[in-house]
């Protein structure tokens, strides 16, 4: 095969942090490299060194393409094309080598070689919200000066056939906002196809889809490599989206390669690293949250009279890892609302036990469900660090207390080792700044920011969104590690079933405002039907 890019003594660093380390990689013309790592593992910044375009990255070494490059009109392709006629102009493809690195590039140089690579971000969907499917297409056809050798039925048909490419057929007409993410990913790919790119760089472009849109996404990025002759390179974290596409796989750890080879052989290294949930036998204590007879009621214009919780009651007991799972709608987050005392107008009874002491999070006042509320922590999917302080900084301020420096330090030391890190980790981290973290360090901060205000009850709504299978064992283990250390109490809203299974002693399954069951965690699940079980693949 013929070499397309030399990546040579690459290293990228920010500060005394380096995220790139000696990265050395030949990428052969029509390759579907999947470059495979956990968060954090340096996947996204080596894709944008590769783009050439984002000079605030600091990056040394050298990015070398090896293409052909038109004599008369400049255009580029792959080496494949020297010797061949200039598809734009018919003029003599020369051979050309450019390192995209080089500080004395021109600039015109440059984006010679970034106008032929298209580009996927993850979880970020360029669309023109307002428009229709087709539109979207289109304007990405006159972006590429399509128009200006083509007449508009032509740049309209050109349209239609890139969306059938991406089996969107039968979504041409809807309006891009009314899509879903799937739907969304995939004019995305139309849209990066209509520049009939040499090299396409999608960045964990299916990490948000359920398995069977994945697979069609999937489908439509290799169809496409094989259509227009394209090397693509693909990052993830799923082994899956590298068994599906890849013909070649490396795997990125820390900013290294560790392994470069067949997709199955680097996929079964990287399963290697990824750490066991323990889970062990633990006694719960008395019951520290009580629900009876709870109900609360919304009324709607279109829909009437809709009950959110209609009648339910269960308990919580110290030091148990309760689950609640259920679709959308199926009133979850009126539940964990009220539980944290966030809930208005709902009537019957619920309780946390403080000391002694049962208090009604029912009951407004700061003596009724304001003495409770400081001890009920509750983290959100979308959890808030402050970007520009450090982690020692996020976490102290989360008391709301002024600490000498040196006791400050030492709770949040303590805190994060609770939170499931090693304490030489916590110490190193201390310093950094949220954006320094991967995404599983993120979370694990951001409950130990919800853990140092010592809580008694924890709740956590969606705790795993769409993380990956490393990250998602390591707030596992967090959760873990915070009920073995001080007997924590934790109540978690879940989609995910596969992580209820991790972490959960107990679970209660909701439908329609109303306990369908509740106990033994295997045998409530079991009574999860298929259609529920499609809905909450696809997340909150």
């Amino acid at each position: 095969m013929t070499a397309f890019i030399d990546v040579r003594n690459l290293y990228v660093k920010y500060g005394k942090q380096t995220v790139l380390n000696n990265i050395n990689l030949t990428i052969n013309e029509g390759d579907v490299l999947g470059i495979i790592g956990r968060s954090g593992a340096g996947k996204t910044i080596l894709l944008h060194v590769i783009r050439g375009l984002d000079e605030d990255i600091p990056a040394q070494g050298s990015v070398v393409f090896h293409t052909s490059r038109c004599e008369a009109c400049g255009y580029v392709n792959p080496p494949s094309g020297i010797g061949k006629p200039c598809p734009a102009c018919g003029g003599k493809m020369a051979p050309w080598d450019v390192d995209i690195l080089d500080i004395g590039l021109d600039d015109l140089d440059r984006r010679a070689i970034s106008r032929r690579i298209s580009i996927m971000i993850q979880r970020t969907f360029a669309l023109y919200g307002d428009d229709r499917v087709i539109e979207n297409v289109m304007k990405a056809l006159e972006d590429v000066e399509y128009s200006s050798t083509h007449t508009q039925s032509q740049l309209v048909q050109r349209a239609a056939d890139l969306i059938d490419q991406v089996k969107l057929s039968h979504r041409m007409m809807h309006i891009a906002r009314d899509l879903s993410g799937g739907e969304k990913q995939r004019v995305v790919l139309a849209r990066q196809l209509a520049k009939e790119p040499m090299l396409l760089l999608a960045d964990e472009p299916t990490g948000t889809l359920d398995p069977k849109t994945a697979k069609i996404v999937h489908q439509g990025i290799i169809q496409a490599a094989r259509d227009y002759n394209m090397t693509v390179l693909i990052t993830s974290h799923f082994q899956e989206t590298i068994q599906d596409m890849a013909t070649r796989a490396v795997l990125l750890d820390s900013g290294e390669i560790k392994m470069d080879g067949k997709p199955e052989d680097v996929i079964k290294e990287f399963m290697k690293s990824q750490k066991v949930v323990e889970k062990k036998e633990y006694v719960a204590g008395q019951p520290i949250v009580r629900v009876e007879d709870l109900e609360k009621v919304y009324l709607s214009i279109d829909r009437g009279v809709i009950k959110a919780i209609n009648h339910i009651s269960f308990d919580v007991k110290e030091g148990e890892i309760f689950g609640i799972v259920g679709v959308s709608g199926a009133g979850k987050t009126s539940l964990s609302n009220t539980i944290t005392g966030n809930m208005e107008d709902a009537h019957g009874m619920v309780e946390v036990r403080i000391g002694d002491d049962w208090v009604n999070m029912l009951e407004p006042g700061y003596y009724a469900r304001g003495r409770a509320k400081m001890y009920v922590g509750l983290l959100h999917q979308e959890y808030d660090l402050y970007p520009h302080r450090t982690v020692v900084d996020n976490l102290t301020d989360a008391i709301g207390l002024d600490f000498p420096a040196e006791l400050a330090e030492r709770k949040a030391i303590h805190t994060l080792v609770i939170a499931g890190f090693a304490e030489d980790k916590a110490h190193e981290v201390l310093s950094k700044y949220p954006g320094e973290l991967s995404e599983g360090e993120r979370h694990r901060v951001a409950l130990a920011q919800v853990l140092i205000r010592e809580p008694r009850v924890v709740v956590l709504d969606e705790p795993t969104g769409t993380m990956d299978p490393f990250t998602k064992r390591d707030v596992a283990n967090s959760i873990l590690s915070s009920r073995e250390e001080i007997g924590e109490t934790f109540i978690i809203v879940s989609h995910d079933m596969d992580f209820v299974r991790m972490v959960c002693d107990r679970v209660m399954l909701m439908r329609a405002g109303k306990i369908v069951d509740i106990g033994n965690v295997d045998a409530v699940l079991a009574k999860v039907t298929e259609q529920e079980r499609q809905i909450m693949a696809h997340g909150p």
